[in-house]
């Protein structure tokens, strides 16, 4: 006779069960092709890939393999060819700023609107009162650092200041899952440390689902608890980095320089192929 699981036996009571965490976003078999007047452009190729609540990852690759059109599809914003993402178990059929918000490298923010006007758009659009979204805006500039600039026009403000506005406005939607292409990209390199340090404590405090698109190989262990590499196109999944170095992190410490040399070894040959090919 085989032994019943505590689940089966109707003599055990009170069993606790506990479950794993279901993931926040479940990539499966996707594809992406781009179609121009003479040729098809495949973009990405049987992508699977899974994030677990609360985790952040960072998706690595050279220019052209496909991490920014990931990101939008995973967030909503254009459909695969071919298979399927699920956000908190669900099927994604579009856009959804309950589940999902996103930050790009240009802030995108609207010159005739203030820095809190800005960071309001969102809850405007979803029908918040204009107290409450105020409310709600003033709270999210102070620990972005942007107390006494609330009042401010984007041309008042810096490269990081304007980008520290966007990720407030994303913040604002209260989503459980942050999705950033390159947000610090265009900053010099001390202003995207100072900003990456910044993420880090919103992330700690917020614990949100972060999904981050980089170039940067020090920008990647700075921030990350896993790292994907990405092949050159058509983009696939070429290797997967367990990011386990204590916080704050040592960068030239031996531990950041093997990690970032281990990183190198599979990026460089996709770098090369995709300048070889004219990607």
């Amino acid at each position: 006779m085989r032994p019943q699981s505590p689940s089966q036996d109707p003599a055990v009571r009170g069993t606790i069960l506990v479950m794993p965490d279901l993931p926040d976003i479940e990539v499966l078999a996707l594809a992406k092709r781009w179609v121009t007047r003479d040729q098809t452009v495949p973009a990405l190729e049987g992508i699977s890939l899974t994030v677990a609540p609360r985790e952040f990852l960072t998706v690595l690759g050279p220019s052209g393999c496909g991490k920014s059109t990931l990101l939008s599809i995973i967030g909503g914003l254009i459909p695969p060819d071919a298979g399927e993402v699920r956000v908190t178990g669900r099927r994604s059929a579009g856009p959804d700023p309950r589940k999902v918000a996103m930050v790009f490298q240009d802030p995108g923010l609207f010159p005739w609107r203030t820095a809190l006007e800005n960071v309001e758009f969102g809850l405007e659009l979803q029908g918040v009162p204009a107290a409450r979204r105020r409310e709600i805006a003033r709270g999210l500039l102070e620990p972005v650092g942007l107390r006494g600039f609330e009042n401010r026009y984007p041309r008042e403000l810096s490269g990081g200041m304007k980008q520290r506005v966007a990720i407030a406005r994303a913040l604002a939607l209260d989503s459980p899952i942050l999705l950033m292409d390159e947000p610090f990209g265009a900053l010099d390199e001390q202003t995207r440390l100072l900003m990456g340090e910044w993420l880090l404590g919103i992330w700690a405090k917020t614990r949100k689902t972060v999904v981050f698109v980089t170039h940067s190989l020090q920008e990647a262990i700075m921030l990350s608890q896993r790292i994907v590499v990405m092949t050159s196109r058509p983009g696939r999944i070429k290797a997967s980095f367990e990011v386990a170095l204590p916080m704050p992190r040592d960068l030239n410490g031996p531990e950041a320089t093997a990690l970032r040399a281990a990183l190198w070894a599979e990026i460089r040959d996709e770098s090369l192929r995709a300048l070889e090919s004219g990607l």
